[in-house]
């Protein structure tokens, strides 16, 4: 588990490589990622927007950024969190991912939960993240 707290939201991840939905002799390899998202703060926030860098083991790099997370943008009182599965395909057997939130709080003031960065690995290849 990876984890991150940024202005009293912390962010968790959890990655998994999906090996019967990967394809190794094709190069195609496909992990899925389950985020927690949870207000330990003392204000209401909304998540509004997402930002995601991701980079293959070969250095290429894919940036993904609209509004949400899975179709949501989740309002977080203080002690609530939001949960949330997505997945990330990759032409090689390891990378890894890092972002941000793009957050609102209840009295308007704008800020950016850090996302933090993580491992993407399979069994066809292990990397370090550096």
């Amino acid at each position: 588990m990876y984890e991150r707290v940024t202005r009293g939201i912390r962010v968790a991840v959890e990655p998994s490589y999906l090996d019967d939905q990967s394809d190794p002799d094709e190069d195609q390899f496909l992990w899925s990622y389950t985020v927690t998202i949870e207000n330990t703060g003392n204000e209401t926030v909304q998540l509004l927007s997402r930002y995601w860098h991701i980079t293959d083991a070969e250095g290429h790099v894919q940036e993904v950024q609209g509004p949400g997370v899975v179709g949501a943008q989740p309002v977080l009182a203080p002690g609530q969190s939001f949960q949330y599965t997505s997945g990330c395909p990759l032409p090689t057997a390891s990378g890894h991912m890092v972002g941000r939130y793009h957050m609102k709080s209840a009295s308007g003031e704008a800020f950016e939960a850090e996302i933090p960065p993580f491992l993407l690995e399979s069994p066809h290849e292990r990397r370090q993240l550096h």
